[in-house]
């Protein structure tokens, strides 16, 4: 019977963990994230894919209820306790869909899915957040400071409320918990919807542009240029911003001494930076004069806190720059491979550096499959993309602008959906519901994505987002999916508040309730208002809103501009400089993977084989292995007389370097040992060692407790 939403729980199940694994990095999350985030995404989906079946069991009971006039309809007035059940008589000419579910099963699974999600978008994750950026180092300490930081928030709400609840009294209704919760589900359902209109009004004409600019690979390799250079920039700022940030942190630590008590707190806080931007962290302040500029007055607990939580958010904003600097440099070098391979002549796709791949990998996409791919047929696959998206996004402007106009019927899927009722087709209403809703869902959220709120929030894929960007998905997933089913519910009429008409409505409308308590709500908003759509998507077709950002300075890429102009070339010559040095470490690589080689190379320049290599140019004749003192790789070498005497009677003998003969000579005496970039003596191995394990001491692994935020 229900193997229908079987289905959809184990697919929604399935790929809520799979963009999760996909975009968070769970061994290094914490459990509490997790868990919140699945349920978020996995109830979200679920709306989405569980809609349709609501849809084919109402309009079966409609069938019923109209067909059947023997037939006896059991309803409960109360709406928590809501059951309907028709029992249908001999003869009756519907048919049930297939995969029908229970009457009784829908009621509570509407409320577990939607006040579950409306507990943790409103309360719960927000309160996560607000922990996680806390500087605090107490348990009871976070959780204040999320309290106060959330009572901040919403008290703004809380304010708007009273002013509803007033108007509300004095017009005379009577309220009771169950107009209570009318009450709350339109305010949510409300700001969902106002958000909602925003998000689909730039997605509509976006997406298919996008879509179309995807298949042209020329303009699609300069925007990633574009791109670049931009994150550049905020990558610099960030670390500047870091630098400054454990500058202060490096004075506060000299400050405070080990027996103090707020040592641990100040412990605390050198854990949570890496150990290579601490150590330069260090080199820096002591370049800089040391303690030269820092106060030697103790700091407060507070001043600990207002630091702890800097370098947090700072070193979040650094993770998130690199992570989204990192992506654009790989994508921006396969688009280079696309363009390159374009006009190949052998047709095998050719890549300047080549992913990893499994043998599997290489037989299944072969070089030969993914030049016709990428080459030939993926710009036309996007066209193809383009000319049914542009249709989709026509008609869900359309209908978003008629809706409301009960006779004639002029939204184009509530005739869709009355075509198919009339004719029994319920597997094509669940078709198509499923299709239309599931391209809402994507216009939503891939804007999210593509405007990513001034960088504060970015799904990176490659288990590169952080915990805070996971929790913000999460949230507008679950503001967002219901208001966003009730507006389709909407366009294919099946809501008797907007058409103005007593029909047998979904378990769904029914749970979620009707803006009936507020007039200006249920008369103008949820009708009126979508048809701004119209006005955002013409702003979004003539780029109204990235011309305003342009003229502002945030630059942003628009044809024929010159500041655009400039940042493409800006871009271009920083991916050369990362090629150029990503082809250095790929060359020390492979240096290293044959060592062979290597030793043959070096016997070969620096062993007197004949006795004849000092005549013709002695010792300084070759070039050997450095002591880092040119720093450019090379390696300088130092080798004295008895160095190539001694090789005579060991002929395996390498030379000793610079620093090895200065250390013999002068270490014994003076008790100081020198070394050089690129030497491995005893004492720098040995200290290196030792500082290692002091740096591991004293900063540790960091904690893995259900309640910290590392």
């Amino acid at each position: 019977m229900a193997h229908l939403l079987t289905l959809s729980v184990l697919t929604s199940i399935l790929l809520a963990g799979y963009l999760l694994f996909r975009y968070g990095n769970i061994p290094h999350q914490h459990i509490l994230v997790t868990i919140s985030v699945l349920t978020a995404w996995c109830f979200s989906f679920l709306i989405v894919f569980t809609i349709p079946l609501d849809v084919t069991n109402t309009l079966y009971r409609q069938c019923l209820q109209e067909h059947n006039s023997n037939g006896l309809l059991i309803t409960s007035p109360n709406l928590n306790n809501l059951h309907v059940e028709i029992l249908p008589v001999a003869g009756t000419e519907c048919q049930a869909p297939w995969g029908m579910i229970p009457d009784s099963l829908f009621p509570n699974l509407w409320r577990i899915i939607y006040w579950t999600s409306q507990l943790l978008t409103w309360l719960i994750m927000p309160l996560m957040q607000s922990y996680l950026k806390a500087g605090d180092f107490t348990i009871k300490g976070k959780l204040k400071s999320a309290l106060i930081e959330n009572a901040i928030y919403y008290s703004s709400y809380l304010f708007i409320c009273g002013i509803l609840l007033i108007y509300i009294a004095a017009k005379g209704v009577s309220l009771d918990w169950q107009k209570l919760k009318a009450i709350a589900s339109s305010a949510s359902n409300t700001w969902g919807l106002f958000l909602l209109v925003l998000l689909l009004g730039y997605a509509l004409v976006e997406v298919p542009r996008s879509l179309w600019n995807n298949a042209i690979p020329g303009f699609t390799l300069q925007y990633a240029y574009f791109k670049v250079a931009k994150l550049n920039s905020s990558k610099a700022e960030a670390e500047e911003n870091v630098e400054d940030v454990l500058e202060s942190l490096q004075g506060i630590s000299r400050t405070v001494p080990n027996n103090h008590q707020l040592r641990p707190c100040v412990e605390t806080i050198l854990r949570k930076v890496p150990t290579e931007l601490l150590e330069r962290a260090v080199r820096n302040y002591t370049r800089g004069g040391g303690s030269g500029g820092t106060s030697s007055i103790i700091p407060s607990e507070k001043a600990l806190v207002r630091i702890h939580k800097q370098v947090i958010k700072s070193l979040q904003t650094l993770e998130r720059s690199e992570s989204l600097w990192s992506v654009q440099v790989e994508n921006v070098f396969y688009l280079e491979d696309v363009s390159r391979n374009m006009h190949s002549q052998d047709r095998r796709f050719k890549s300047e550096f080549p992913p990893q791949r499994t043998q599997l990998g290489k037989i299944m996409y072969s070089p030969l499959i993914h030049w016709y791919w990428e080459c030939f047929c993926k710009a036309h696959f996007f066209k193809m993309l383009f000319v049914l998206a542009s249709m989709m996004s026509i008609m869900v402007v359309w209908s978003e602008l008629t809706f409301f106009n009960r006779r004639p019927v002029l939204s184009i899927f509530a005739n869709v959906i009355n075509l198919a009722k009339y004719s029994y087709d319920f597997f094509t209403i669940e078709l198509f519901s499923m299709i239309v809703l599931c391209y809402l869902f994507y216009c939503t959220y891939s804007t999210i994505l593509r405007i990513r709120f001034l960088n504060l929030y970015y799904l990176a894929p490659h288990h590169q987002t952080n915990e805070h960007s996971l929790i913000f998905s999460g949230m507008l997933l679950c503001r967002l999916t219901p208001p966003m089913c009730l507006n389709f519910l909407g366009l294919i009429h099946m809501d008797s508040h907007i058409i103005k008409e007593r029909i047998l409505e979904t378990y769904y409308t029914q749970i979620m309730g009707h803006m009936d308590v507020i007039g200006i709500i249920s008369d103008g908003f949820n009708i009126y208002f979508p048809m701004c759509m119209l006005a955002f998507c013409l702003a979004t077709w003539f780029s109204l809103g990235s011309r305003a950002l342009n003229a502002m300075g945030f630059q942003q890429f628009l044809q024929n501009e010159t500041i655009a102009t400039e940042l493409v070339q800006e871009g271009k010559d920083l991916i050369a400089r990362e090629k150029r040095r990503r082809q250095r470490v790929e060359e020390a690589l492979s240096r290293r993977r044959d060592p062979t080689s290597i030793t043959n190379e070096y016997i070969a320049k620096y062993r007197n084989l004949s006795g004849s290599s000092i005549q013709a140019g002695g010792f300084g004749a070759h070039r050997t292995p450095t002591d880092g003192l040119l720093c450019d790789g090379e390696r300088v070498g130092y080798a004295t007389v008895s160095t190539s005497l001694n090789s005579r009677s060991s002929p395996l003998t390498v030379p000793r370097s610079l620093s090895e003969e200065i250390n013999e000579r002068f270490g014994l005496s003076t008790h100081v040992e020198i070394g050089f970039k690129g030497t491995a003596n005893t004492f720098d191995r040995n200290e290196t060692i030792e500082s290692s394990e002091n740096m591991e001491r004293r900063i540790g692994s960091p904690p893995r407790d259900l309640f910290d935020d590392v």
